[in-house]
């Protein structure tokens, strides 16, 4: 999905040469059609290719999972979510990172405000 959302439109091939370690061309051909049939995905066939073009905005289906699993995993709670994410990344943070962070939270508070 998200390399489709990403690319704005790609076959079946398109996404399989995306993949890391990148399953049978069948497997990659029948997740597309699973994704197709739930309404994520359309497509427009192509020459002999069936075209894969994403339905909904990804900037708004990632809000709309992300507001699932806020409420599934985390009790509702921004917090824990935010606690969750900076314990498992640590690492990987730069400063910059945190500064965006930063950045972020004082906007939310000054738009709450």
């Amino acid at each position: 999905m998200e390399i489709v959302a990403a690319r704005g439109q790609a076959s079946a091939a398109e996404v399989q040469a995306a993949l890391p370690n990148p399953p049978s061309y069948s497997a990659v051909r029948a997740l597309l059609r699973i994704l197709e049939e739930k309404g994520y995905l359309r497509h427009e066939v192509k020459g002999p290719r069936y075209i894969y073009l994403p339905v909904h905005d990804p900037a708004a289906v990632r809000r709309s999972s992300l507001r699932k699993l806020l409420e599934t995993l985390f009790s509702g709670s921004p917090t824990q979510v935010v606690a969750t994410l900076l314990d498992l990344s640590r690492e990987r943070l730069t400063a910059e990172d945190f500064q965006r962070l930063s950045e972020l939270i004082e906007k939310a508070r000054e738009d709450k405000s």
